[in-house]
This record gives C-alpha cells, sequence and structure tokens, in this order.
C-alpha cells in the first residue's frame, strides 16, 4: 500500500482522513502469469496501481493479438475509454507476470472524488497525464521508423524485452520479430 500512496502523493498532499480513506478504497489483488483481468467488450469497473508485475492492454485486428501499451511498477492501469464511460471496453488487459496489484471500483473512485477535493485533484492530473502519452503515441506513431519506435518504448519502459515476450512487443511496435532482433542488435 505504501508504493500507491507515495504515487498519488507525488501529485497531491495526503490527509490523514483521505489516507485513512484510500487504504478502505484500494483492495490488494494477487493475480497470476496469464491471467486476464478485463476481457474485451466488457466495462472496466476497476482502476489497478500496480505494486509488483507487468500487464499490456491488447485488441484483436483481423484475428492477431495486437498489444495497445505496456504497464509496470507504480503505474496505474486500466482500459481507459471503458473506466471513464462505463462503456464496454474494445481492449481487454492480461497479466505478464504474477501481479500485485491494488485496485479501487469506479464507484469508490467516484465517491473519492468527489468527497475529498484534493483526490479530485489527483483524479484530474492522472487522466490528464493518461491523455498525454495517449495523444503524443496516437499523433506520432505513424509517422515514427521502426528504430523511433522502438526508442520510445525503451523511454517508457527500459529493458522492457527483460520481462515481456519479443512478439508481445513486436506486434506493439508494428513490426515483425526479426525486425524487432535486428533493432536490438544494434543497440
Amino acid at each position: 500500500m505504501q508504493n500507491l500512496l507515495n504515487t498519488i502523493e507525488t501529485k497531491i498532499k495526503l490527509t490523514p482522513v483521505l489516507k485513512t480513506a484510500l487504504e478502505t478504497s484500494f483492495q490488494k489483488v494477487m493475480i497470476q502469469k496469464g491471467t486476464v483481468i478485463l476481457e474485451e467488450d466488457t466495462t472496466a469497473r476497476f482502476l489497478y496501481f500496480i505494486d509488483k508485475g507487468v500487464l499490456h492492454n491488447y485488441y484483436y485486428h483481423d484475428g492477431k493479438q495486437i498489444s495497445s501499451w505496456f504497464y509496470t511498477e507504480n503505474h496505474f492501469i486500466t482500459a481507459w475509454y471503458s473506466f471513464y464511460a462505463q462503456q464496454p471496453s474494445f481492449e481487454a488487459i492480461e497479466c505478464l507476470e504474477d501481479c500485485e496489484l491494488y485496485r479501487i471500483s469506479y464507484t469508490d473512485y467516484q465517491k473519492l472524488i468527489k468527497d475529498f477535493p484534493e483526490f479530485n485533484t489527483f483524479a484530474r492530473l492522472l487522466s490528464e497525464e493518461m491523455l498525454m502519452i495517449i495523444d503524443q503515441i496516437s499523433k506520432n506513431w505513424s509517422f515514427l521508423t521502426a528504430k523511433q519506435k522502438y526508442e520510445v518504448l525503451q523511454s517508457y519502459f527500459p529493458q522492457i524485452e527483460l520481462r515481456v515476450k519479443l512478439g508481445l512487443i513486436a506486434s506493439f511496435l508494428g513490426i515483425s520479430q526479426e525486425t524487432l532482433s535486428r533493432l536490438r542488435a544494434q543497440k
């Protein structure tokens, strides 16, 4: 729980009352590698904080699984559109390692936003951060070379290839595993 509280406190000051509310609202869950915590076409009811482990969002295109983002320790993860809109997700979320997560329901998240102005600020800052990342990737991604895409991935997740199968990384980058191997050899 301390990593979660520390991460939140990088954006806002935690009062004792808010700290207690967070400790009550977030539930620790242990999830095994390979578990899908959100299926496509279901609504994201939880926001997760990663205390330990790696997860990824993915979707299917022409029957092929495509990784859309990776998440590691001290990050929040959900299917962002689905969670905020409470609509069915077009992507799924899978644990790529055994994970220790803290989760909060959409209802409890909204209650904290309503009851604590400082948590409202945190929620806004978190959504702004995710919007900036998603916007940056979506607007620039198609213009980047494979090497530049790999460098962007490395900037967000140094040494991700030590924790994630290369096939998933290649699918995220939109390249073949052979091309990824050549890129890695150039480093």
